[in-house]
């Protein structure tokens, strides 16, 4: 159920590192400013409808189109005849001098938020069944803390207008109708027998992309496939916990982020991902609202609320799905900046890696009974999904090499070559 919001910027390149001669080396240090003209390659910062880490795009470089590049130098002090006369090399964060670690650590984050929802959700559903209303909470607290953080400034909310309102309520509908059924799949079977379903996710893309938008999908992506559906099919015949309501509800799941994602590609937009996502979690939350009062309402009014008190207490009821939307909310938040972060190979890595956390620990914490049938065919669909996500992550980056963003890299080392050759003269 993670988030997948599309944000698209201005293209972004970076030029090689240039090296000076020994005689400047020893002069000190200096910045040589490099002009850049145009874009390496289409949506540089777009990495599968994700955006890159905001410092490689912000809007000042992409206004001012010039990069600043420190040339290597023994000391800080300015170099003689340099432009940044004066000006000293700030020293390196922590951020900039350890960033596998960094990234290492979002990881971690993204995957231990996603374990406790995951965990803390089934536990709910064994006290109190009611998905439709478990599902409102996880996006109304969600929204809370977006209100909140738009309060204090952090972020600062991004205006919106009836054209982008237009294009991503699509987008938020889709949202909301898989977040729903993904709930009721939870509460009706086991989480690990939800999560291995939902493995199917890529085979529901890849047909969309080649009978909706008429995309030309490879064979050998389809053949990747193969294995996610065998799988899939294993794990479901042997299924201890297997009813057809958590089937189905995650099997439209699947189909209502495929859509989503359709959406979100004719939705995209300069504004930064934390704001898309709020306003998404908004208007899913509208969406939801309703269908929550007209299946569950009377049930709950009726004797829900009273037997989960009696069960757990009033104290514990109300932590847990305060809780539990948190975990929701933030699991899906540092997914999306631990993704901005990353390539699309690492991204396809860590996706896979997550949904086999997901399902391990559930098994351990809630001692789910599986059969060795239904073991193997969950370790051939995940193994499935990483082969899928591995050759569209190469495809991608392929994609994006092309022949002419290479002659426009050759043409900007050209002219940078220029620029130093005329400040050395």
């Amino acid at each position: 159920m993670e988030s997948r919001v599309l944000s698209r910027a201005g293209a972004f390149s970076s030029l090689a590192h240039l090296r000076k001669s020994p005689r400047d080396v020893a002069g000190g240090a200096s910045f040589v400013t490099v002009k850049t003209v145009g874009s390496l390659a289409e949506g540089g910062n777009l990495i599968w409808g994700r955006q890159l880490r905001p410092e490689l795009c912000s809007p000042a470089l992409k206004k001012e189109a010039v990069l600043l590049r420190p040339c290597l130098a023994a000391t800080s002090s300015p170099a003689e005849g340099g432009d940044s006369a004066g000006e000293k090399v700030a020293p390196a964060g922590f951020f900039d001098k350890y960033p596998a670690l960094v990234t290492g650590f979002f990881f971690f984050t993204w995957y231990f938020l996603n374990v406790i929802f995951n965990i803390l959700n089934k536990k709910i559903y064994n006290y109190f069944p009611y998905p439709y209303f478990v599902s409102v909470i996880h996006l109304f607290v969600g929204v809370v803390y977006c209100l909140a953080s738009w309060t204090v400034g952090l972020p600062k909310r991004a205006p919106i207008d009836s054209n982008l309102l237009k294009l991503l309520i699509p987008v938020a509908v889709c949202h909301a109708l898989g977040h729903v059924t993904s709930n009721v799949s939870f509460a009706a079977v086991a989480v690990s027998f939800t999560h291995t379903i939902k493995a199917l996710e890529p085979f529901f893309n890849a047909a969309a992309s080649q009978f909706i938008l008429g995309q030309s999908i490879p064979i050998t992506l389809w053949l990747s496939l193969a294995p996610v559906v065998i799988g899939v099919s294993m794990a479901s015949l042997t299924e201890l916990s297997f009813n057809w309501v958590g089937f189905i509800s995650a099997m439209i799941s699947n189909i209502s982020f495929t859509y989503r994602s359709i959406y979100s590609k004719k939705a995209m937009t300069d504004m930064d991902s934390t704001n898309i996502y709020a306003y998404i979690s908004i208007i899913a939350l509208i969406v939801c609202i309703p269908p929550a009062v007209i299946v569950e309402g009377p049930a709950l009014l009726k004797h829900g609320f009273n037997d989960a008190i009696a069960k757990v207490g009033l104290v514990k009821f109300v932590s847990d799905l305060f809780w539990v939307g948190m975990f929701y909310h933030l699991y899906n938040q540092v997914a999306t900046n631990t993704l901005e972060r990353v390539a699309p190979l690492t991204h396809a890595v860590g996706n896979v890696l997550k949904r086999v956390f997901v399902i391990g620990f559930s098994i351990i914490v809630f001692g789910n009974k599986i059969s060795t049938q239904t073991g193997i065919g969950t370790a051939i669909a995940i193994a499935g999904v990483a082969l899928y996500s591995l050759i569209k992550a190469r495809m991608e980056e392929e994609k994006r090499v092309s022949p002419f963003s290479i002659f426009l890299y050759l043409i900007k080392l050209v002219e940078t070559w220029k620029v130093i050759l005329h400040m050395q003269g």
